[in-house]
């Protein structure tokens, strides 16, 4: 079996299924800025169409084994590389914050973590169809290079959105010289480095969105104590006032557009 880069071949089969999958195909293919599903069918047959020491091509199961491998790191490639963590870490602040437990159900929360993330990737998406994946099927470049492009396109991404201080952290820890040009520096120091910048912003963000709630708590808190209801939880009376603040203000909508328009 020939050599090839599968971990790039990962990253492009990934990005590719879930733009075919939720966005769909245009109707006019000429305007789509995004792969559509017979796209990915074509990359999966041209990069595994390579044939092995004996001259034969690789089998059905060989390419089921690429494509279920794909998929399974799938979730991992999501939370590392693209606008998932810092969506879904405000999104459990909130349900923290409002003190509902269990609602909106996990579930919900990720799905709309998940939606969200393709809303605001969609830009780098595009960018790796037109400079990437549509050259590659028109058989203008080789698969390395579209692999390569693909990856500058999500490393571009994550540089946007990363401090400076925790770039170099991992620069200095990989005993690296400081480049001119930060697009220069490998995927194994901007990914760590780009994963705690998401962290640290969305823990800012988590600890604005707690401020009212927290004073609502404390007032409803107030209110028992000077009415001898010490006995009384102050939760359970603070959560309709906090849902109704939450309602009142477009929380829902406030929190999308901020998240929308909070990456770079």
């Amino acid at each position: 079996m020939s050599a090839r880069p599968v971990g790039i071949f990962f990253l492009v089969l990934i990005i590719l299924s879930i733009n075919s999958c939720l966005f769909g195909q245009d109707s006019n293919p000429t305007t789509s800025s995004l792969p559509s599903i017979n796209d990915l069918a074509t990359i999966i047959d041209k990069t595994t169409a390579g044939e092995d020491a004996a001259g034969k091509e690789w089998s059905t199961p060989v390419k089921l084994v690429i494509i279920f491998s794909g998929l399974a790191i799938l979730p991992s490639l999501l939370v590392m590389m693209t606008s998932f963590t810092r969506i879904v870490i405000v999104l459990s602040f909130v349900r923290k914050a409002l003190g509902t437990q269990t609602i909106p159900p996990t579930i919900a929360i990720i799905g709309l973590a998940l939606f969200l993330t393709l809303f605001t990737m969609a830009p780098t998406f595009s960018n790796i169809n037109e400079t990437s994946v549509q050259p590659y099927l028109a058989d203008q470049i080789d698969f390395e290079m579209a692999g390569s492009r693909a990856g500058d396109a999500i490393k571009e991404f994550m540089l946007r959105q990363c401090r400076q201080a925790d770039l170099m952290l991992f620069v200095q820890m990989a005993k690296m010289e400081t480049p001119s040009d930060p697009r220069a520096i490998g995927m194994h120091v901007v990914i760590p480095a780009f994963i705690i910048s998401e962290f640290r912003t969305a823990f800012e963000i988590g600890c604005l969105l707690f401020i009212p709630f927290l004073v609502v708590d404390l007032v409803i808190a107030s209110v028992l104590l000077s009415a001898g209801m010490m006995m009384l939880p102050p939760v359970m009376i603070s959560l309709p006032f906090k849902l109704i603040l939450f309602i009142l203000v477009d929380g829902w909508g406030l929190l999308a557009k901020s998240l929308g328009l909070g990456f770079n």
